[in-house]
């Protein structure tokens, strides 16, 4: 079994920064994909970022283009979403997830996309 542990959330004002981190641990796999996704309250959960295996392949959502960057280091199996310029609307729980085998990069923004999730990390932007 995998386990992702999110870290880095926390209360910031507009405008700020946060790093968020996903560590992977438990039997050894090569995620071919990672994401992040958010979820605020009364609301879906929505794809936010994600990053292929080798780290050249990210994807954003049009919400946090420009603003967010996600990364990864595999050396160490962790993910990364460094959050810049942070607005109220940022304010949600966010997920990392893992895919343990290949899909074509059309489908990483879908959920069910996912093996492996974290149990989440809070994020609140105030104005």
């Amino acid at each position: 079994q995998v386990q992702l542990v999110e870290s880095g959330g926390g209360l910031k004002q507009a405008g700020g920064s946060l790093r968020l981190s996903c560590a992977a641990s438990g039997r050894t796999f090569s995620a071919t994909f990672m994401g992040w996704f958010r979820q605020a309250p009364g609301k879906e959960r929505d794809f936010v970022a994600a990053i292929n295996w080798s780290g050249v392949g990210t994807y954003y959502a049009d919400s946090v283009k420009g603003r967010f960057a996600i990364s990864r280091d595999n050396a160490r199996n962790t993910m990364y979403l460094q959050m810049n310029s942070l607005e109220p609307e940022d304010t949600a729980v966010y997920y990392c997830a893992a895919r343990a085998t290949p899909i074509l990069a059309t489908l990483i923004r879908t959920q069910t996309s996912y093996d492996y999730w974290g149990q989440g990390t809070q994020v609140t932007v105030s104005s």
